[in-house]
Formats: structure tokens, C-alpha cells, sequence
């Protein structure tokens, strides 16, 4: 920590806490807390409160909460692991959660390309289109449809393969949210590929979740549209909107 952020690196916390044995520290509630003096040492005083610029070793979640006083949704904790960090705390205790996912920076990445942004939209507009077409019973409609349904499968491998050619991306399964990205959105609050991401916004700054249409649901902002929707509510009510 000296070396990151500086002799003084304490100041910057209210509480630090070493070997806090996670998940156990969640979980149980039989190890204390335990002060190390300067040298690293431990001191076996019963701890009573938890003081700024100390440094304690063990504890449980317990007997942090009954010192420091910091319940429910006053408290945003950052993890790295769905389970071991986030979900008992949020489960039980209401906690705020972030998750820290590092693979995120490279899906960002990749949906930030042009190439991947031409093929989505373009896979989009061709499920629309099959969507339409697939009511026609002629034989030249039958087989452009098939003539579709190969490309679009044909874009759907191209897609996945953007992200990696084995897996695919890991919050996403073609059209579908894979089981690790609905578990990040059950877990957590907010997700971001680096604490450091952060430093983007002001510290006043309020994430609002977005609001994304059911399949029973008509869209009714511009980013959720579908060229296969025949037809979009209050869309020229909407078009002044920038």
C-alpha cells in the first residue's frame, strides 16, 4: 500500500481490516477482531471499537456491523466473486453490491467495434425480416427464407466468435443473458470491469437502471427497437426526443 498509494495511505480508509478470511468472515461469527501494533504483532486486548488508522486482523461480519454501525443500504461493498463477496451480503444484510469483472474490459471492447455493431444491427434487421416473411407460403418465399435462416445462422456463430471462438461472451448466449450475467444482475447493484472505471463520474453521481421491455412488452425507446415491430407506440409523440 505505501508503494501504491503513499506513506500516508491510511488516511484514506476508516477502518482497515488484514486476513479478514473470506467467506468465513460472513459466515461465522467466532473469530474476534485482533489489533496488529507497528511491528505486525498482535495485541490480544479485547477490541471495543474500530479506530481509523489501525489495522486489525480476522473478525466476522457481526461483530463489525455491532462497532461500526453500517447497515443495509448505506453500505456499497466491491467484490470479485459473485458468491464468496456479493450475495450473502446483499441476501442477508441489504448491502449495496459492485462487482468487479475484468473480462469485461474486453467485451467492451469488442461491442465498441464497427464490425460488431454492422453485424448486430444487421442480424437484428434480418430477424425482423424472417419474422415477416415466414407468413408467405409461396415457394420464392420459402426459399429466400431459407436463404435467410442459413445467413442468420451463419451470423450468429460470426457474432459469438467476436468475443472468443470457443465460449463466446460470457454475458451473453446469441439473443440470451448466459447464467453468469443473470447471477452479476441478481448480485449485484452495479458491475464495472475496474475500481478505476470509477473515475469517470463525480462522487454525486446517481446510476439509474434502464428499463428493458419484456417480450410481452412493445419497445418504446429508439435503442430498443426491432426492425421486425410493425409498429412502435407514441413514436411520433417520441421523435423530438434527442
Amino acid at each position: 500500500m505505501i508503494h501504491m498509494v503513499g506513506k500516508n495511505w491510511r488516511d484514506f480508509f476508516d477502518v482497515v481490516i488484514v486476513q479478514a478470511d473470506k467467506p468465513h468472515f460472513f459466515t461465522d461469527c467466532i473469530k474476534p477482531f485482533r489489533r496488529l501494533d507497528g511491528n505486525g504483532d498482535l495485541r490480544w486486548d479485547k477490541i471495543k471499537r474500530l479506530d481509523k488508522g489501525e489495522i486489525y486482523k480476522q473478525g466476522n461480519l457481526f461483530d463489525f456491523l455491532r462497532l461500526t454501525g453500517w447497515r443495509g443500504s448505506k453500505v456499497l461493498y466491491f467484490g470479485d466473486h459473485l458468491y464468496s463477496d456479493l450475495a450473502d451480503l446483499m441476501l442477508r444484510h441489504g448491502w449495496r453490491t459492485a462487482a468487479i469483472v475484468p473480462e469485461l474490459e474486453h467485451e467492451t471492447k469488442v461491442v465498441s467495434t464497427g464490425r460488431y455493431a454492422l453485424n448486430l444491427t444487421w442480424l437484428q434487421a434480418l430477424t425482423g425480416l424472417m419474422e415477416r416473411l415466414q407468413t408467405s407460403r409461396d415457394p420464392d418465399s420459402k426459399q429466400v427464407f431459407q436463404e435467410w435462416q442459413k445467413e442468420r445462422e451463419e451470423l450468429r456463430v460470426m457474432t459469438k466468435n467476436f468475443f472468443n471462438p470457443q465460449f463466446g461472451s460470457i454475458f451473453r448466449t446469441c439473443h440470451n443473458p448466459t447464467y453468469f450475467s443473470r447471477r452479476l444482475c441478481r448480485f449485484s447493484d452495479v458491475y464495472m470491469a475496474s475500481l478505476s472505471c470509477l473515475l469517470n463520474y463525480d462522487l454525486s453521481y446517481t446510476f439509474y437502471p434502464r428499463r428493458t421491455p419484456l417480450q410481452h412488452e412493445a419497445p418504446l425507446w429508439m435503442d430498443q427497437l426491432c426492425t421486425g415491430c410493425m409498429k412502435t407506440p407514441f413514436l411520433e409523440e417520441m421523435s423530438h426526443i434527442r
